[in-house]
């Protein structure tokens, strides 16, 4: 699948076994929203994000009981993708939860007291090759950065902040560095990275922070992240969501396919109809949908209303449907195999894909 921009070239990190940075393939993150300290729940959850195709979990540590818990999660036969313990304020347990065995952090060193602890946390990491994510929210600058920038959060005023946290750790001599720069303003966000994509060769972590629900939400992070991404900005990405992780995993998966940067399961084609329809197009489009969820292989089923534009879509696909006046076709790999009444068009269509899908395992 050939990519639709030039990648910007980053230094690496790894996280566990997952490279990100320096052109690897772009890892998808998301977080559990589990008490982390419940295990049994944690476990189930990353299980289901792995299943989905999230490569890096990242679990809230608010307390000691959270970070020695990551211990149990990490150790569990089921847990195959690396942790990031997500720690604000505390140094102390950043550095439970390197001893736990976590794979990355996300912390702020500036806010994570003073540089002895910092320090501290620094010389676990360094022996333990843990990379640290900076992560810079709009809605929490630091007061005298917003003064600065006229009382309002600015991409300037974001990167700026990540520069400050950034000093820090390059300070105590420490460079395994990924960054977020993240606003619930998409424009904002956008050119926040770009300053910082033009400022530093650190990896980025892409999202937009407090997106909202699962439909307005994934709107604005395909927006931008997708724009960013499309630059050759982003070596990493969480599409962040009201709701089931699951769903964040989902979409952002599907923005990297929408781009050409990773193939993800099955697509599907289906037109918008118009008045040359003559079935009922959107209920057997919401049919196929669902029925294309159980597979994970690259697979592109066109299902089209007339044969105005059908036909031609469907010559482009695995296999697809255009259908007609009470009767349809259907197409494998460029050729009419079978033409159908309506009733038909469905039943035919999945045991051809039941059927592609047996061929090519």
């Amino acid at each position: 699948m050939g990519e639709i921009m030039q990648r910007k070239k980053t230094s690496s990190v790894c996280i566990g076994n997952v490279q990100i940075g320096n052109a690897a393939p772009i890892a998808v993150q998301s977080m559990t929203n589990t008490k982390t300290d419940n295990v049994e729940a944690t476990v189930d959850q990353i299980k289901q994000l792995s299943a989905a195709g999230c490569d890096i979990v990242r679990v809230a540590v608010p307390d000691m009981s959270a970070a020695q818990a990551i211990k149990q999660i990490k150790a569990h036969k089921d847990v195959n993708v690396p942790l990031i313990a997500d720690i604000h304020f505390d140094y102390r347990l950043a550095l439970a939860a390197m001893e736990s065995g976590v794979d990355g952090l996300r912390i702020n060193p500036g806010n994570m007291g003073d540089t002895e602890q910092v320090a501290m946390i620094v010389e676990k990491a360094k022996q333990r090759h843990i990379p640290i994510r900076i992560g810079v929210n709009a809605g929490s600058l630091d007061k005298e950065i917003l003064a600065k920038y006229g009382g309002h959060p600015t991409p300037a005023g974001m990167v700026e902040s990540a520069l400050q946290h950034i000093a820090i750790l390059e300070n105590l001599g420490f460079h395994d560095i990924k960054i977020s720069l993240k606003a619930n303003d998409v424009p904002m966000t956008i050119q926040a990275y770009q300053l910082m994509s033009e400022t530093v060769k650190y990896p980025l972590h892409l999202g937009i922070t407090e997106a909202g629900t699962i439909k307005s939400g994934i709107i604005k992070s395909a927006v931008g992240i997708g724009a960013l991404l499309a630059q050759g900005i982003g070596d990493t990405i969480r599409v962040s969501l009201t709701g089931d992780p699951v769903e964040e995993v989902r979409a952002a998966n599907e923005i990297l396919k929408a781009l050409g940067l990773k193939e993800y399961g099955p697509t599907l084609v289906s037109c918008p109809t118009c008045g040359r329809c003559n079935i009922d197009l959107a209920a057997i489009a919401v049919q196929v949908e669902e029925k294309l969820k159980t597979f994970h292989k690259p697979l592109k089923v066109a299902v089209m209303g007339c044969v105005v534009n059908g036909p031609g879509e469907a010559r482009e696909a695995d296999i697809g449907i255009a259908g007609g006046k009470g009767q349809g076709l259907v197409f494998r790999k460029g050729e009419i195999i079978q033409t159908v009444t309506e009733d038909q068009l469905l039943p035919v269509l999945f045991a051809e894909i039941d059927k592609l899908i047996e061929e090519e395992q």
